[in-house]
């Protein structure tokens, strides 16, 4: 693509931008070679700038690794090492690499990023597509992604984490901020989040939940440690706990909002340890609910006849089953202050 005076003017850009282009270029030039330029004269921001009124290309850059103060490019980077740079890393399609990426500020593209190593931004990290670490992920600020975000060992966040899709983690999941999910969570570890979880779908940790406002889930939770908020918990299904469920001081447990009441007891169920004092809405199906039935069991039993095939007779006989008195309806009754001899 070829950029020229008019047509970078007609995006509105910033005065010093262009006249550097007009400086340096004549007023036009190919596009990638003037994100280079941009790039190499310092100018990141405007690289950026750049991109984003122009576009992504079909473009793909291979290289065997990345190591410079920021790097660029229109389309599809492709990695085999690592990537590692000081401030930006920037495509307009997907970022490739069989090793991990670092960037001191931003790590951006807009598709996929997939990494065979560890993803760490010391700012952003966002992606159009999914982002796939086959070890952990760390960013001091903020993760945006359009699509899934896995990754083998831990995802932290310095501010919010928000998905489209699904968020899988083989160990923890950690923010400081909110984590948004539009789909399911599902973590080896815990999921833990200064400020409010919300995921459009299920929730699934091998460890503990835990966040410091609302909880909230489209469909059920399952924990294999505590369910705790600061705020409310609230659940499509069921929430089940191996520890205890814990709501905020003021707030409610409310499950099965998305199920009909004669379901509760099948799709809307509450397990923890003990009871949750602010369990507001659900069926609760916790040990002390199966003692309870287990003890209403026994009573009925202890009620019920032992032989369910005898029946009461007004003349106080019994009759087999041909419709006769047995032999000992002939036999006179002792009488009650009487005791029989023995032979």
């Amino acid at each position: 693509m070829q950029l020229t005076k008019k047509f970078v003017k007609a995006k509105n850009p910033c005065a010093g931008g262009y006249k550097w282009f007009i400086r340096d270029h004549n007023g036009q030039g190919d596009y990638q070679a003037v994100l280079d330029a941009l790039v190499a004269d310092g100018r990141v921001s405007d690289a950026c700038w750049l991109l984003d009124q122009f576009g992504p290309t079909d473009a793909v850059l291979k290289l065997d690794a990345v190591d410079a103060n920021a790097i660029v490019f229109a389309g599809t980077l492709e990695v085999r090492m690592g990537i590692n740079v000081d401030s930006v890393v920037r495509a307009g399609r997907s970022i490739i690499t069989g090793g991990g990426i670092r960037a001191g500020e931003t790590i951006m593209a807009g598709e996929n990023i997939t990494a065979a190593a560890n993803i760490a931004s010391g700012g952003n990290l966002r992606a159009g597509g999914d982002i796939m670490a086959d070890w952990g992920i760390e960013v001091a600020t903020r993760v945006d992604c359009g699509g899934n975000v896995r990754a083998k060992w831990d995802i932290c966040a310095g501010q919010d984490l928000a998905v489209t899709g699904h968020l899988h983690a083989g160990q923890d999941v950690q923010t400081q901020g909110a984590i948004k999910c539009g789909q399911g969570i599902k973590t080896g570890g815990d999921v833990r989040a200064e400020k409010e979880i919300n995921a459009g779908s299920g929730i699934q940790a091998g460890g503990a939940i835990d966040c410091g406002e609302h909880l909230a889930s489209g469909w059920g939770m399952i924990a294999g440690g505590d369910i705790r908020a600061q705020g409310s918990i609230r659940a499509g299904e069921g929430v089940q706990a191996d520890g205890l469920i814990q709501a905020g001081d003021g707030h409610g447990v409310y499950a099965g909002l998305s199920v009909r009441l004669d379901a509760w007891s099948v799709c809307a169920r509450v397990v923890a340890q003990s009871r949750p004092a602010q369990l507001v809405s659900g069926h609760w199906a916790g040990r002390d609910a199966a003692d309870a039935r287990d003890r209403q069991d026994a009573a009925d039993e202890l009620d019920s006849p032992h032989d369910p095939q005898s029946q009461h007779h007004p003349q106080g006989q019994h009759k087999d089953p041909a419709g006769q008195p047995p032999a000992s309806a002939n036999r006179p009754a002792w009488p009650m202050n009487a005791t029989p001899a023995l032979a």
